[in-house]
């Protein structure tokens, strides 16, 4: 199967976090959800699929690292001096961190794509997958290309407003 053969083979659970708006602490409840389940014993990995404000390499103090390419595909900035924590963003592929990220749909739905099949995690029993505020393409586009794993398990972010 597709499963198999691919780099999300190794992966045993992948968790979307979502809200219905910005600003509710979804790429906070990622890295901490993250760092909870590192703390107790499991091998985590963290998609930032949040195209216009990826966040989460700053949080983890990670934001001036690189990128680098291996046989399998993108090889994950790994996190903290255990390197326990596998972190992909487009953060680390923007010229400057802060940079904006000014993209139509079809673009961004090509790296999600990408993220989701060119990145080499390895084995984890964690993938988080943080995604953008709302219910736009982007979240068409990650569970399109996660659908056939049939791992996904989701956190929605809520507000009292």
């Amino acid at each position: 199967t597709l499963a198999e053969r691919t780099n999300l083979a190794g992966v045993r659970h992948i968790l979307l976090v979502l809200s219905g708006k910005g600003g509710v602490g979804k790429s906070t409840l990622s890295t901490e959800l993250a760092l909870a389940l590192r703390n107790a014993g499991k091998r985590v990995g963290i998609l930032d699929v949040d195209l216009c404000g990826p966040s989460i390499p700053r949080m983890l103090r990670v934001q001036d690292s690189a990128v680098h390419q291996c046989d399998s595909g993108w090889v994950p900035v790994f996190v903290g001096q255990d390197k326990a924590i596998a972190l992909m963003s487009i953060g680390f592929l923007l010229e400057r961190p802060d940079d904006a990220v000014v993209w139509r749909g079809p673009k961004k739905n090509a790296l999600i794509k990408q993220f989701v099949t060119d990145v080499a995690w390895g084995d984890l029993d964690f993938l988080i997958v943080d995604t953008p505020p709302g219910t736009s393409d982007e979240h068409i586009s990650t569970v399109e290309a996660l659908r056939p794993y049939h791992l996904l398990g989701a956190i929605l972010v809520t507000t009292p407003q």
